[in-house]
């Protein structure tokens, strides 16, 4: 994988099925964020127990630069507001959260 920017982060994701038959499902990106801080901030302000936390952090780290990058698509069009909300949302729970403690 080639970076394209220095200040990013390199990741590998591997997702393997265990039953009925062993498969495995692996691809590599780039992301300015540190994944295992969001996780662990997820972890602390969500409320949400560990594996559901991470598997949140994860996924939407995944899912929303998809989103944003192709927000005009017409998959993601009317979703995008919604996104928007929800993300703001999150990330004041989570603050509001971490500032408690």
């Amino acid at each position: 994988m080639q970076l394209t920017n220095r200040n990013n982060n390199q990741y590998r994701i591997t997702v393997e099925q265990l039953e009925p038959t062993k498969q495995t499902l692996m691809f590599e990106f780039e992301d300015r964020e540190d994944l295992f801080a969001l996780v662990d901030n997820m972890k602390k302000g969500s409320e949400l127990d560990n594996a559901s936390s991470t598997r949140l952090a994860v996924a939407l780290r995944l899912f929303g630069p998809l989103v944003i990058a192709h927000r005009k698509h017409p998959l993601f069009i009317d979703f995008m507001p919604s996104f928007k909300v929800f993300m703001n949302n999150l990330k004041k729970r989570i603050k509001s959260v971490a500032a408690a403690n």
